[in-house]
């Protein structure tokens, strides 16, 4: 995606409408801090500045950290952007002194899935997320075949994914062997009352996605017996030869439910 060094991994973003189009759908509110992931360059950097938020910029990169200071000398004089010199990973909306903020990003593939769910489950999750991410993970996000994944329920039962563009390789320089997308994850809320409900819905998720060539009741009886996973499927009307795949998020909230109380 954007471009640190060769290193890292990345891509710089050289196609601005797209950086334009991530600021967009974040619909950024009065008060709200702009949380940005890997700003590289500052492309997209320069459009979140333009919505007049305060902009958090985390860049691990720190040749291209004091390249953002002298690029946005006088943004970051004003304090209208700061720019940390770490690994988002290893810091916290807490620790950033966030607690009402969005996040906007373009994320290199591989720690993708490691972002998602470092934002959706902190104590202070953010309003929305943007994401400049591999179009083939937005996809799968989405479900557009049909099936889910543990990825795809992990975000749907935290927030409303939703495809906001395609980004072509060419927008990239160097460009990647693969095409990116725009993915907005909306309306982010913590559905779970404990984090021993939270744990307990997962439990039941990751033994149904244990193994994908078998049937959902196989995968898992081998955690909660079969007796109790068969009843459970009844009871959420999940036919006995479904995969983990063919359930949607609401079954599986039904389904966690029934495995815990019986």
């Amino acid at each position: 995606m954007k471009k640190r060094t060769p290193k890292l991994g990345q891509h710089f973003l050289t196609g601005q409408w797209a950086a334009r189009a991530l600021t967009g759908a974040i619909a950024v509110r009065p008060g709200e801090t702009i949380l940005e992931i890997g700003p590289g360059a500052g492309a997209l950097t320069k459009e979140l500045l333009a919505t007049d938020a305060r902009v958090v910029a985390v860049e691990k990169d720190t040749k291209l950290v004091e390249r953002l200071r002298i690029a946005f000398a006088r943004e970051v004089a004003s304090g209208k952007l700061v720019v940390v010199s770490g690994d988002v990973r290893d810091v916290s909306p807490e620790t950033l002194g966030m607690k009402q903020y969005v996040v906007a990003a373009n994320i290199p593939y591989y720690i993708t899935g490691e972002i998602i769910r470092m934002f959706l489950t902190a104590t202070y999750q953010p309003r929305a997320l943007a994401l400049l991410i591999q179009k083939e993970v937005a996809d799968r996000i989405l479900a557009r075949d049909g099936k889910e994944s543990i990825l795809s329920i992990s975000v749907k039962v935290f927030g409303v994914p939703n495809i906001v563009a395609k980004v072509s390789k060419g927008n990239f320089s160097p460009p990647p062997s693969v095409d990116s997308a725009i993915l907005l994850v909306d309306a982010v809320s913590r559905p779970f009352s404990s984090a021993t409900d939270e744990e307990s819905f997962f439990k039941v998720v990751r033994a149904g996605f244990a193994s994908k060539r078998k049937f959902l009741l196989n995968n898992l009886a081998s955690v909660f017996g079969k007796e109790r996973a068969a009843a459970a499927l009844v009871a959420c009307d999940i036919d006995e030869k479904a995969r983990a795949e063919d359930v949607q998020l609401e079954k599986w909230k039904h389904l966690a439910k029934e495995l815990l109380l019986t």
